[in-house]
């Protein structure tokens, strides 16, 4: 009970940080605050640890501005990507995701539940390895693939309970 409580602190907290940061960005960036914008950035700041979809984003933007289309999240989330706000992941599997995060770090995929973890490894800097091989980089993407813990331990538990 204590670690939910102190998760769900980190979590509220991560959502106000994300919201107000892309709020700021969005300003920089010179585009409008839109009712709709600020449905979609409060959706996806509420689900930024879940990298949402485009779907999940609509389903709590609904919630929040009654009458929106899929088509304006699509729009909006594309716009934030070009805009280096978000970052748009894309599969071939599975529903593209959208990362708040847009340092370089790591993704672990799980190809079961399909959760994506960041991680963020503290000898890890591509800026070196760009540097002594002079070349320009446009977009970066670190991935591995397998089970979270969660997934094989359910796996494990479906085996024991076979007859």
């Amino acid at each position: 009970m204590k670690i939910f409580f102190l998760y769900s602190l980190i979590q509220n907290g991560s959502e106000l940080h994300m919201k107000n940061t892309m709020l700021k960005k969005l300003k920089a960036k010179g585009m409008k605050l839109t009712p709709q914008r600020i449905a979609v950035i409060e959706a996806f700041a509420e689900h930024a640890l879940l990298h949402p979809s485009a779907n999940t984003i609509y389903e709590e933007a609904r919630k929040k501005k009654a009458g929106i289309s899929l088509s304006t999240i699509y729009y909006t989330l594309n716009e934030l990507a070009k805009n280096g706000i978000i970052t748009i992941l894309e599969f071939e599997k599975m529903d593209n995701r959208h990362e708040g995060n847009t340092e370089a770090h790591i993704h672990l995929i799980c190809k079961e539940c399909k959760k994506i973890i960041d991680i963020f490894p503290r000898v890890f800097n591509p800026s070196d390895i760009i540097k002594k091989v002079d070349f320009l980089v446009t977009d970066m993407r670190f991935e591995y693939y397998g089970y979270c813990i969660e997934c094989r331990e359910n796996k494990a538990h479906r085996k024991q309970a076979v007859p």
